[in-house]
């Protein structure tokens, strides 16, 4: 018995034995939008050995409607029994990979597109792996209000008696541990009920997977509490944006791949490629990591989010932050990337992520000077001087640079790459054309 067989044979017995009524196939559209449907024990056995059809064409940069069927194939070890409905009719959950109806990857699937980059990562001898710093905001009511109402006044790291941000957050914790999932920390951010969740380390297709989980969890304990949690980048004016740094390391299997002892920085050369491959490419990326018109009210001086390409070991105004590695654990050497934000397709921007840093590290880049003065106190001249360009400041200035770049092109392959570049050339049309209160408020007694 393979190995899959094995986990298969695992999820059939679980299903039985714990008396699960329902089985949810979970899968992303490009967006990185979750989309299931529910499949019952019986389908079960067929669902893992054949797939289930459904109709692409109705999922947001899948098929035409003239090539509408495709395959989702659960992948069995991903399953999991969800705990908010352990008492009543338990439900389980199973992310799946999507294929054409003739057994081949289909090409619109996101999980695949980093599936790709993880395999060209494991030829050349290489795991990757991903822990990211997701924040997000609570706001009363179902977030209909405008502006949102925050649901407390904390910043970093407050400790309040009875706070119900707080205690959401807890319960999110716990629901995340019984799932497995395992939590390194939690804490509330510097914004008004804004809140921090920190993943443990983990292979990126798994922590693709997760991240996604994590945001259904994240909204689903918030509604039940009438409460409304939103990954949007930047809701509120004045104070700073959702962020979800991530750090990532390469293994060559048990060694990290990061970490050079001799090295006055303890970074090896594989790391200063990967860091150098993050800095040449950033901008080509960004479109990807940070793909919302909102994304780019975040990613602006003054408020923590990264604007300048650079790296730096302690600077957290650099793009590229290279932490120090525990005392005694070479393990624990990763670099952090600091401009994604939480509303991305994790899947497409751990994949970004990886072909940047491994073409780096194949095309041997050159390390660039660390930047150790905070750059956002540094004056245009001075930033010129020291070579340090600025990540795109809008969402169709990240599409131009996106749409030049072969980098993102192979990366994402052709039916996502042309599909996303339509779709959000759209959003930018729609954008455009609003009136917003801003303009209103500023122009209209003026003008």
């Amino acid at each position: 018995m393979t190995s899959m067989e094995r986990q298969q044979d695992y999820v059939m017995r679980t299903v039985e034995e714990r008396g699960v009524r329902y089985i949810q196939l979970w899968f992303t559209d490009v967006l990185g939008i979750p989309k299931a449907f529910n499949i019952t024990p019986a389908e079960l056995e067929n669902a893992l050995a054949e797939g289930m059809t459904f109709d692409g064409s109705a999922i947001d940069g899948f098929s035409r409607v003239q090539e509408s069927d495709v395959l989702a194939r659960p992948d069995a070890n991903t399953f999991q029994i969800l705990p908010a409905a352990a008492s009543s009719a338990p439900v389980a959950r199973v992310f799946c990979d999507v294929y054409n109806v003739d057994g081949t990857e289909f090409e619109g699937d996101p999980r695949f597109v980093l599936k790709r980059q993880l395999k060209r990562a494991h030829e050349k001898g290489f795991s990757f792996f991903a822990a990211p710093e997701v924040e997000y905001f609570y706001f009363a009511g179902d977030g209909s209000s405008r502006p949102p109402q925050p649901l407390d006044h904390g910043s970093y790291f407050e400790l309040t008696v009875a706070d119900l941000a707080g205690d959401l957050r807890r319960r999110t914790v716990l629901t995340l541990e019984d799932m497995g999932i395992p939590v390194e920390y939690s804490q509330h951010e510097d914004a008004p009920s804004q809140h921090e969740i920190d993943l443990r380390y983990t292979d990126a297709l798994t922590m693709a997977d997760t991240v996604m989980t994590m945001r259904l969890v994240v909204k689903d304990i918030a509604q039940q509490a009438g409460v409304h949690a939103t990954f949007m980048p930047k809701p509120l004016a004045g104070v700073q944006g959702s962020g979800m740094h991530t750090h990532f390391s390469l293994f060559e299997g048990d060694s990290n791949a990061f970490h050079d002892e001799g090295d006055e920085h303890q970074l090896s050369k594989v790391a200063k490629g990967f860091i150098a491959g993050l800095l040449t490419h950033a901008c080509e990326i960004t479109a990807v990591t940070n793909q919302w018109v909102n994304s780019y009210k975040r990613l602006i001086a003054g408020y923590e989010a990264p604007v300048y390409v650079s790296w730096a070991r302690n600077n957290r105004s650099a793009l590229v932050r290279v932490p120090v590695a525990k005392r005694g654990r070479p393990e624990s050497a990763r670099i952090e990337y600091r401009a994604p934000d939480p509303s991305c397709n994790p899947y497409l921007a751990f994949a970004v992520v990886l072909a940047a840093g491994l073409k780096g590290v194949e095309e041997g880049y050159e390390l660039p000077p660390e930047a150790a003065a905070n750059l956002y106190q540094m004056t245009p001249e001075e930033r010129l001087a020291e070579s340090i360009t600025s990540l795109p400041g809008s969402l169709m200035e990240a599409l131009t640079e996106m749409e030049k770049s072969e980098l993102v092109a192979e990366t994402l392959g052709e039916h996502v790459f042309e599909w996303f570049l339509r779709n959000k050339r759209a959003e930018w049309a729609d954008y455009k054309s609003q009136v917003t209160p801003f303009e209103l408020d500023r122009y209209l007694p003026l003008l």
